[in-house]
């Protein structure tokens, strides 16, 4: 049986959620080797971290490593770290507000298994306060169009399962923004991606450090821009994208900047959504946080 090793990284400052994480990991039905590698990014203390996972594994098939993050501060390096750190067949991402749900590996390798290839995914379950929603492909495979056209959320890095050897993040990536949509494409570009379409990780968008860094998403789509100029071609992918700029920028108060990228998004797709409401914003409508939290109750982000 192949052994697996899972990277969590964390800041330190949602112990509970992260217990929660970690556990979600160990439960998994698994005969193989499971080891978890906790990476404390930041300031937190390191003892303090391991103190809050004790009694977690049993310390032979089922191991839990908490380390300091060693590479680029952020989530790309953290993530980095912890794979330098695991000897597994196989790795995978968790990230610390986050679940596997059951069944949720075991699924993935029999996709594995199936398609012959080096990285997996998996369908979610957003939850934003007191919602659920299931977000689901429609398909049992991923390819590096599917990924242009769409960031496909549900593609998300709490669910990559992959081989050693498959691509690792970018630790450039400004602010660690898009780090997981880019390591999807190029593994994508490489083989398809096997998915399994049924929500097997729970994804708790209401925690998360990054949905309102607005410069660094900014910063993160013009990275992913220059990294793929296939972005650009697509009209409907391109249109998300101006129009994710769009708003990000009518939510910074940026309104030249945000009529400009509304107007690209308009003229590759005059259906795009995210042009309007980014114009919304722009014009003092309707605040930019109050935009999100009714697309996360729906299941959706910008």
């Amino acid at each position: 049986m192949r052994s697996v090793g899972v990277v969590v990284p964390t800041r330190g400052d949602r112990p509970v959620l992260l217990r929660q994480a970690v556990g979600s990991v160990l439960g998994q039905a698994h005969w193989g080797t499971l080891t978890v590698a906790v990476v404390v990014d930041g300031d937190a203390p390191v003892a303090e971290v391991a103190a809050g996972l004790a009694g977690l594994g049993d310390g032979a098939r089922r191991r839990v490593l908490v380390i300091p993050n060693t590479r680029t501060p952020g989530l790309p390096g953290a993530r980095n770290t912890g794979l330098d750190a695991l000897d597994a067949d196989l790795a995978a991402f968790c990230d610390d507000d986050d679940l596997w749900l059951p069944g949720k590996l075991a699924a993935q390798l029999r996709a594995l298994r199936r398609d012959g290839g080096e990285f997996a995914s998996c369908g979610i379950e957003v939850e934003h306060g007191s919602h659920r929603v299931p977000r689901l492909a429609g398909t049992s495979t991923v390819r590096a169009a599917d990924l242009v056209r769409s960031r496909m959320v549900m593609v998300h890095s709490s669910t990559f399962l992959f081989e050693r050897g498959a691509p690792r993040p970018d630790e450039s990536a400004p602010g660690g923004q898009n780090e997981d949509w880019d390591l999807a494409l190029r593994a994508a570009k490489r083989h398809p991606i096997a998915y399994v379409d049924r929500p097997l990780v729970r994804v708790r968008w209401g925690s998360s450090h990054y949905s309102a860094r607005w410069a660094d998403r900014i910063a993160g789509l013009d990275w992913m821009l220059a990294r793929h100029p296939e972005l650009a071609v697509d009209p409907r992918g391109a249109a998300r994208v101006y129009g994710q700029l769009a708003f990000g920028h009518a939510a910074l108060g940026h309104r030249r900047a945000a009529l400009r990228w509304a107007a690209r998004a308009l003229a590759s797709r005059p259906a795009e959504p995210r042009a309007p409401i980014a114009l919304a914003v722009a014009a003092g409508l309707v605040s930019a946080p109050a935009v999100l939290s009714r697309l996360h109750d729906r299941g959706h982000g910008i």
